[in-house]
This record gives structure tokens, sequence and C-alpha cells, in this order.
């Protein structure tokens, strides 16, 4: 069984289809939930559903990252996971940092990639004119939005489409896709998945 931790910022909704997913016949379980802010609110839904949680708040480490980073991989070590996903993680992670979990990391990012890393995705499609978004799921490397591409799911921009409204059908695929990715994953499979 693969002990999966998860890092999130908010709300932490991709973290909720990921833990709910993870019973029964699948390869993996959850074992943290860690966050850079104590006050996220997926903290408490992770407790209420059992799992352990973690906060190391950013704030006090100011623009030095790598000692926000000696602090937050404590709790996931001691957690001993096989997997590390993040589930609207909002903090960039060093390349060190990043590098210790090579190959075991997965992201999702709202938009197809490789268009639209980084942040703003839906204003940025939208702009473009594009007539579908989406999301992916990706390996974490180094480099931002960079790495081995997992899964994708597409959704096709409507007339008079608002970044907020893209970004919640977005959010419902998201919901699908990483689940269904991390499944896979965790049983050795790294081929892309696309769903419609």
């Amino acid at each position: 069984m693969k002990r999966v931790a998860i890092l999130v910022s908010g709300g932490g909704s991709n973290m909720l289809a990921l833990v709910r997913s993870m019973t029964g016949d699948h390869p993996a379980r959850a074992v943290l939930v860690a966050s850079n802010d104590p006050a996220a609110a997926g903290l408490a839904k992770a407790r209420d559903m059992g799992v352990a949680t973690a906060a190391v708040d950013h704030r006090p480490f100011g623009r030095d990252r790598a000692a926000f980073e000696a602090e937050l991989i404590k709790p996931i070590l001691a957690a001993e996971p096989d997997i590390l996903c993040l589930a609207g993680f909002m903090r960039v992670l060093t390349p060190g940092f990043v590098e210790r979990f090579e190959g075991r990391m997965l992201n999702i990012h709202p938009s197809l990639l490789p268009k639209y890393p980084g942040l703003h995705t839906h204003e940025r499609a939208l702009k473009a004119g594009e007539s579908e978004a989406g999301c992916t799921v990706h390996e974490v490397i180094p480099e931002l939005d960079a790495g081995p591409i997992l899964g994708q799911a597409r959704v096709p921009v409507e007339r008079g489409d608002t970044p907020e409204a893209l970004a919640a059908r977005v959010l419902v695929q998201e919901h699908r896709l990483y689940p269904a990715v991390l499944r896979r994953f965790a049983g050795g499979d790294r081929s892309p998945l696309y769903l419609d």
C-alpha cells in the first residue's frame, strides 16, 4: 500500500477528492495533509476524515524559501510518504526540495500544459481566444509546471465565459482527473490518461 502526503494552501477541494478516492482496492492511502497556512480550511477537512495534519506558516520565513522548506519537510518525512501530491499548494518549491521527491511528486494545474504555466491560467486562455481549456496532472520537476504529463481533461470554452465560470467547470474535471491519475500512478502506471 502506497503512502500519500498531500500539500494544500486553501480549502483543499482537490485534496478531498484524492482522500475520498483512496478506499477499497485503491493501491494508496492518505497519511498526511500539510499546509503552509495554519488556518487553511483543508486542514480541518482532513482532520474530519481522520487524516493526520501538519502546518508550517511560511510568513515568518520571509523570502527564505529554503528555511521554510527545512521545517515543512520534517512532518512530511516523518509520515514516510511514497508519493507527494500538490493540491492547490501555492508556494513555489526550491529545486532541492523537488529533487528529494523526484519521480514521486504530482501536481494538478488548471490549464492544458504546456500552455499557460503559472498563474491566471483562465484569464490568459480567454484572452488568447482558446476554444478549449482544461487541467493537467504532471510530475513535478524543478522547472515550474514543466514535468512529464500524466493526465489531462478538456473543457470547452463557452461564449461569454468569465475566468470564474471557466475555472468552476475546470475544477469539476480536476476532481475527476487527479484521483484517476493517482490511482494509476500508485499502481505503477505512468502513461498519460486523457479524459473527455
